[in-house]
């Protein structure tokens, strides 16, 4: 069941962490799409193909220039800013893909630690701490930073980078994938990159709709805009009308608004959302799997899985989240 109702709520996040309550969950991460590092006005986006899994996030692109000469930027994919979160796994989007007219491309990795707005790079490279993965941090500590003397993890708790016990990182990570681009006088250049979402963790309903429900699991349950007929169904199983069923759900958060770093607007713009299939623990499907996210138009069922919303001369204001549900018996 596909939600349909218009608008988008979502509020204005520019390259960075939304986040949430983790009271029975983590947040999603919202990443988004290439921005140009120095706004570029001769470089039109005249396509977008965004497409949203909770597993894959895959995003085309047609970069026209109609200038009369050829155009070299830097262009990156900016990971949003995070620190040391159990709940919140691939943090670093490490899986992160580009191919540029169609053959796979090189680009730089440029990752950067701070606390407090001062920069400790430098400090923290020069003892061979891997700065992005946290010190390659499993649950709470980190064995970049056991392995090092008392005297260097005296150094890093004296300044705040570590815990008072000296394991844990407290630093947070900057971090960017970029290159060098030449877009060639009046020509089109086709870029794809693709990553793995960082998703919010898997929540019950019941807990933004049942009759204790918390009020800002409740606003995050609105921000979906799910249409009347999947309220229904998930507000009957959060109230325990439907004593046999249950349901949960997990999204997907990205930053639409990234495209505004180019010419603007994007001349053709598609979203095409693929619902994700639940099973229970023993690997069985669920009774029901739905996808809902708020568009300012009508949305297309491509087939059983994949829905599409499609836009003409888009400046996007607001960002996308993408929420999956599932729909269980009790127990599962």
């Amino acid at each position: 069941m596909m939600s349909l109702r218009a608008a988008f709520l979502l509020s204005l996040i520019i390259l960075a962490t939304i986040h949430l309550r983790a009271d029975d969950g983590a947040a999603s991460i919202a990443a988004g799409g290439l921005v140009v590092m120095k706004r570029e006005s001769r470089i039109t986006m005249a396509k977008e193909v965004l497409q949203i899994s909770a597993s894959k996030v895959i995003v085309d692109y047609d970069f026209r220039n109609d200038s009369d000469e050829g155009v070299t930027s830097e262009v990156a994919f900016p990971v949003p800013g995070y620190a040391l979160d159990q709940g919140l796994g691939q943090q670093s989007f490490d899986d992160f893909q580009l191919w540029i007219d169609g053959a796979p491309a090189r680009y730089l990795i440029e990752t950067r630690a701070f606390l407090n707005d001062v920069e400790y790079t430098q400090l923290l490279t020069s003892m061979n701490v891997d700065i992005g993965s946290l010190g390659h941090a499993k649950d709470s500590e980190s064995p970049d930073i056991q392995r090092l003397t008392a005297g260097q993890r005296n150094q890093l708790e004296k300044v705040g980078l570590t815990n008072h016990n000296g394991n844990v990182p407290q630093w947070g990570v900057k971090k960017k994938y970029y290159w060098q681009q030449t877009f060639p006088a009046h020509k089109t250049v086709h870029i794809r990159h693709e990553y793995s979402p960082v998703v919010g963790s898997e929540n019950s309903v019941a807990y933004g709709m049942g009759v204790n429900s918390d009020p800002y699991m409740a606003k995050e349950i609105n921000s979906f805009c799910l249409d009347g007929k999947l309220r229904t169904t998930l507000q009957r199983i959060a109230d325990g009308k439907d004593k046999d069923k249950n349901a949960s759900y997990t999204y997907v958060d990205f930053i639409l608004t990234t495209a505004n770093t180019w010419k603007t607007p994007i001349e053709d713009f598609t979203l095409i959302v693929e619902r994700q299939h639940w099973k229970n623990y023993r690997g069985e499907s669920d009774l029901g799997d739905y996808v809902s996210f708020c568009w300012d138009g009508p949305v297309t069922k491509i087939d059983a899985d994949h829905f599409s919303a499609h836009a003409i001369n888009l400046v996007p204001t607001k960002e996308l989240r993408i929420g999956f549900f599932g729909v269980g018996h009790s127990g599962f």
